[in-house]
């Protein structure tokens, strides 16, 4: 195996690991020999992908986490130290987004979910997370979005949850840094996922995604397997003088 993405004796978490880019990771680091915490609100879906894992010979633990909740955090990282010893990568995946609404329409409501879910998932999950590594070092990885780099218009509350994941990604990389502790953030372009195809913003979904997929140089939303391509490199041991860092990976539209 390429040392640049050998993950043998590693421990990851993984928060939104039953769909999505967190399910698509978690195979992906299982079979490059990580050992896996996964955590998910839908264990009808985390449950068959932890079975499946483990059959193909992977260590894994499958919780049910509820990311806005702090308690369900540290008891991600809990486990992670109980079952395996020790925490080196984390990824703070869990997200939700909502439906296309002007800014003068914005709710309460819309907004306090936006902040509970993307906002304190990330920073409950680094809390605990950077305490677990504060001895051996480790690597964080925060999805935020390219709607936390610029304006987003109509996903207003989605757009300032996600400059706040930025805002905690470059604090704690900061902070922590001394302690050979990486922290990162990744901020994908609209990209098929069940957050895509199949919530609110699947509304419309061919002329939605054929007006999103205009506005970006390469002409298309990106692949799963794109994004996490990408997640492994941040992630990797052998990246070791990165952190503190916003990757966009977004078919070319930040280079506008």
């Amino acid at each position: 195996m390429d040392p640049i993405l050998d993950f043998t004796g590693k421990t990851a978490l993984i928060t939104g690991a039953a769909s999505g880019f967190g399910k698509l990771l978690a195979q992906e680091l299982g079979k490059r020999g990580a050992a896996l915490v996964l955590g998910d609100i839908n264990m009808d879906a985390l449950n068959p992908l932890a079975d499946t894992l483990a059959e193909q010979g992977v260590k894994v633990a499958a919780l049910r986490c509820d990311v806005s909740s702090e308690a369900d955090c540290k008891a991600m990282v809990d486990a992670a130290l109980s079952q395996f010893g020790h925490l080196d990568l984390a990824v703070n995946n869990a997200g939700i987004a909502h439906g296309f609404i002007p800014f003068t329409q914005l709710s309460e409501e819309v907004l306090d979910q936006q902040m509970n879910v993307n906002v304190k998932g990330v920073m409950f999950g680094m809390k605990h997370q950077i305490d677990a590594m504060k001895v051996g070092g480790g690597s964080i990885v925060n999805v935020s979005s390219m709607a936390g780099l610029g304006g987003a218009p109509k996903i207003g509350a989605y757009s300032a949850a996600k400059h706040a994941v930025i805002g905690l990604t470059r604090t704690a990389a900061v902070e922590y840094a001394k302690r050979n502790i990486r922290v990162n953030a990744i901020c994908p372009f609209y990209t098929h996922t069940p957050m895509l195809d199949e919530g609110e913003l699947a509304k419309n979904r061919e002329q939605v995604h054929a007006m999103l997929a205009s506005g970006c140089p390469m002409k298309r939303l990106g692949q799963p397997s794109e994004i996490v391509a990408a997640m492994l490199m941040l992630l990797s041991p052998a990246n070791s003088y990165m952190s503190g860092q916003a990757l966009a990976v977004d078919g070319g539209v930040s280079a506008f």
